[in-house]
């Protein structure tokens, strides 16, 4: 139960997420701005939902997690609503801003409850599905967008927020209490502080936004080089895209089967070495077939590494798990954000798609090489052989 719960949450707050690009055309006509200026609307919402996730974190670890992410998900429901009612750019830039800040309150609710509510060898499972729940949205939120945009530009906005309301109702039926710790209570710095005392911990959320920047970078440039290289239209590239979503959304349900074979360590190595080489060998694909079958082996591996990373983040701390998964998702921003920045300098810069796979490796060399240093891929100390004793 609290993995399917954690699966439509997550796929609710991710729908909004990618509910809008699609409509961007119809709302810069509507609200008489440019094309540029539009993307802003995207914009808002992923900085309330990155910013104030760092307030958010210390502020819920010392709450009933329940509490704040029924609260949190009553405020974004009535925020993407309110959308769809947005007389002005400027009032659908403070609602979209207001959506962000109260998803904020939510998928680290979900990822903190995990660890808690399930038992310790259905963590990495049931986090896979709530990772599921955001790569499905990703194939249903740009198509679903367009579609319904087609009807109005309103109804997109209404049809989530009475999505969220519908999801709210049966999380407020089933999801348990879930207690704050009296040691996340000491204080907004004190939390942060006492994280980042850990040079281990440095190391992982260095590794994390590391890790991000390379799979973003790479991922926000797929359509564009698709386009260039290989000639595709707009529902061809959706269509690629929602493949590489699919086989992520598999990877994150059903890749928990292969994480009991191989051990999370040698699976989260095994990935991210074949994240690697499935980007490095992507810009040399002789035709788009070939392309977006090495796009779709990476995606299935980010499928798999995803609730390996969040566990591994999250196993740091008992008294800070909401703290954790915030920053985390910050860093999945500041990834993205760097990600694009660069990218697109790259995509000019180099031939086809040689530049961007190449920076993806890189970093994703280093990050591999970070959590080497974090001991990812060693065993506890409790969990090696005792050294054989002398006779």
């Amino acid at each position: 139960m609290i993995a399917w719960m954690s699966f439509a949450t997550m796929f609710v707050i991710g729908t909004d997420t990618f509910l809008v690009a699609p409509m961007l055309p119809t709302l810069a006509a509507t609200f008489d701005v440019s094309t540029g200026v539009s993307g802003w609307m995207v914009s808002a919402y992923a900085l309330g939902f990155a910013l104030f996730g760092l307030i958010v974190g210390p502020f819920s670890d010392g709450r009933d997690r329940r509490t704040v992410l029924l609260t949190g998900f009553a405020g974004f429901a009535i925020a993407t609503a309110l959308c769809g009612v947005a007389q002005n750019f400027w009032m659908m830039i403070a609602f979209r801003l207001l959506a962000g800040v109260f998803a904020a309150f939510v998928t680290p609710q979900i990822w903190a409850s995990i660890p808690v509510l399930v038992k310790p060898d259905q963590v990495v499972r049931t986090m896979g599905f709530a990772g599921a729940g955001m790569s499905v949205s990703q194939v249903v939120g740009v198509p679903l967008g367009g579609w319904l945009a087609a009807v109005s530009w309103h109804t997109p906005f209404w049809c989530i927020g009475g999505l969220s309301a519908l999801a709210w109702l049966v999380l407020f039926r089933v999801f348990p209490s879930v207690p704050g710790t009296r040691a996340a209570g000491n204080g907004f710095f004190s939390i942060y502080s006492d994280l980042f005392s850990s040079a281990t911990f440095r190391l992982y959320i260095l590794a994390y936004l590391v890790y991000q920047t390379g799979v973003f970078e790479a991922f926000s440039f797929i359509g564009t080089w698709l386009s260039r290289d290989f000639g595709l239209g707009v529902a061809a590239i959706g269509a690629c895209v929602a493949a590489l979503g699919l086989a992520m959304a598999l990877t994150s349900i059903f890749g928990s089967h292969v994480i009991r074979r191989l051990g999370e360590r040698r699976t989260l190595a095994i990935g991210i070495i074949g994240l690697i080489i499935a980007y490095g060998a992507t810009p040399f694909a002789p035709n788009v077939a070939v392309a977006v079958g090495l796009l779709a082996l990476g995606s299935a591996f980010l499928g798999i590494n995803y609730p390996l990373l969040m566990s591994g983040l999250i196993a740091h701390t008992t008294a800070a798990r909401g703290t954790v998964s915030s920053l985390a998702t910050t860093a999945l921003y500041a990834g993205t954000t760097i990600g694009g920045l660069v990218g697109g300098v790259l995509l000019v810069r180099f031939d086809g798609f040689l530049g961007v796979a190449g920076f993806s490796v890189v970093t994703l060399v280093l990050a591999l090489t970070l959590y080497a240093l974090a001991g990812a891929f060693r065993a506890p100390k409790a969990e090696r052989a005792p050294a054989p004793t002398a006779a």
